[in-house]
């Protein structure tokens, strides 16, 4: 891991755009946060009982400060994973160190297929257990925040509250540069973008 870390002297040497990786879902049950009510009463949040993921969204977060993210309905497989994959290479036409974990999605036969057709895109693995080296984990944890006591009732409600969520880091490129620091990498602030591009692709049926 060492050679391509975000002050990496291999990385700048390709002219690699070095992307943190990964997928999170959501569903109708998203964790309770602080509310208030009139004095006296109980606050409730009526919600749906569903505990099923209703949509998932992959996350590309480079050292440049971009966040690609891309929607699919239900829960991620290989096809889904290469599709988030492309959506990333229209944007990034140069080199790509892809950085992801081991989860067995990404070792999919069809992702495999997939990377080993592209010259382009090399991928490095994070070590077993160790999210908290991801900084896309930071990424998506703040997004999910601002979903608590949030009451959607259909799935078509959930992705506009995803979308706020995201919107908010557009407005907010020191949160996204304070992922790799809380990731206990060392990105210099010279190196980020004053503005965070948000790409988003067609959600899948």
């Amino acid at each position: 891991m060492n050679r391509i870390g975000p002050e990496s002297k291999e990385a700048r040497r390709i002219g690699a755009e070095i992307v943190f990786f990964d997928e999170f879902g959501f569903s109708f049950q998203e964790p309770l946060g602080r509310t208030w009510a009139p004095c006296g009463q109980r606050p409730v949040v009526q919600r749906v009982t569903s505990k099923r993921r209703v949509l998932s969204t992959a996350v590309g977060l480079t050292l440049s400060g971009n966040i690609y993210k891309h929607h699919v309905q239900g829960s991620f497989n290989g096809l889904d994973v290469i599709a988030a994959l492309k959506h990333l290479q229209r944007h990034i036409s140069k080199r790509c160190i892809l950085i992801w974990d081991r989860a067995s999605i990404h070792r999919d036969r069809r992702v495999k297929a997939y990377l080993a057709t592209q010259p382009l895109i090399s991928v490095e693995w994070l070590p077993a257990y160790a999210p908290e080296l991801n900084p896309e984990e930071y990424c998506h944890a703040n997004v999910k925040r601002h979903l608590k006591n949030a009451t959607p009732l259909t799935s078509d409600d959930i992705q506009p509250l995803i979308d706020r969520g995201f919107a908010r880091l557009r407005k907010r490129p020191d949160l996204s540069l304070s992922f790799f620091h809380r990731a206990g990498l060392s990105v210099k602030d010279r190196r980020f973008n004053s503005q965070v591009q948000l790409s988003v692709v067609d959600e899948r049926g």
